[in-house]
């Protein structure tokens, strides 16, 4: 584990100011920030793959602190949803972790790619549809949420069982390339289970919380940890948090869903690029 006992003032800045960036994007669509922090910090600040993902997992903690906490008071998070999908997003990253190094990784993220562009072109060709149910409706599976106005509003998952499926594809996917798996579960609970675009950003946030907890602490233990990077990014994803719901909340669902679609696009450019070892 290395210390920098006093670190540049204006490296720490620099770092900040990732940490924001990223923490916004995190906060506004589920994403966590490791599409922001890991090429940043080994392109820019020249850390290894393993110090880089360590870090970043850092800041994706405290961005999901920050963007969760907020959510589930005012009533966006749907926490049993995400519950279960996190379990199994869970397993599907351990039997990903179990077929790593057996498969050819440009081949996997030529596939993550493509899921990609399939979810980016979907989401912008079309719009949301959102199952309301009646207000006499007692299936386990309708849930409320308070919107940006305050109005309480109901609306029900569908597509559980093939959503869980998904779910588990997108864990195994998110172990063997390293790409977040934010990236997909928003997409597939928008488009696919029906749950509204804020609701399943703030779904997301709070599972990817979860998850990268587990992953920080076997980093922490074989010494990838920089501390100070760690700190610096975590205060920026934190601010860049409360931030990003702040934006969040006054750009309408539609427009979310077309900003989240061409960052997918910019995404799979991107796992298309490290997969031709340009990256």
């Amino acid at each position: 584990m290395r210390i920098i006992s006093a670190m540049d003032p204006h490296l720490m800045l620099a770092l900040i100011l990732v940490g924001v960036f990223a923490g916004v994007i995190g906060a506004m669509f589920g994403m966590g920030g490791g599409i922001i922090f890991i090429p940043v910090l080994t392109i820019v600040f020249g850390l290894s793959a393993g110090e880089a993902v360590a870090v970043s997992l850092v800041g994706i903690i405290a961005s999901s602190v920050g963007a969760a906490s907020s959510y589930v008071k005012c009533g966006k998070c749907n926490i049993r949803l995400g519950l279960l999908l996190a379990i199994s997003t869970a397993l599907g990253a351990l039997l990903g972790a179990t077929l790593a190094g057996i498969l050819m990784d440009w081949v996997l993220l030529s596939i993550f790619a493509c899921v990609l562009l399939y979810s980016s072109v979907n989401m912008l060709r079309s719009k949301e549809r959102i199952i309301r149910p009646a207000d006499d409706d007692q299936d386990p599976l309708v849930f409320a949420y308070t919107d940006d106005k305050g109005t309480r509003q109901r609306y029900k998952v569908e597509n559980i069982g093939s959503g869980l499926a998904w779910s588990g594809g997108i864990g195994v996917l998110s172990s063997l390339t390293g790409v977040g798996g934010g990236s997909l579960q928003v997409p597939l609970m928008n488009s696919h289970m029906h749950i509204p675009i804020k609701v399943a950003s703030a779904t997301s946030n709070y599972m990817i919380g979860i998850t990268a907890m587990a992953g920080v602490l076997v980093f922490f233990i074989n010494g990838y940890v920089l501390l100070d990077y760690a700190a610096s990014v975590a205060i920026g994803a934190f601010a860049g948090s409360m931030l990003g719901i702040f934006i969040s909340g006054r750009v309408r669902s539609a427009s979310l869903r077309k900003y989240l679609a061409f960052i997918l696009i910019a995404v799979a450019a991107s796992a298309l690029l490290k997969a031709g070892g340009i990256l």
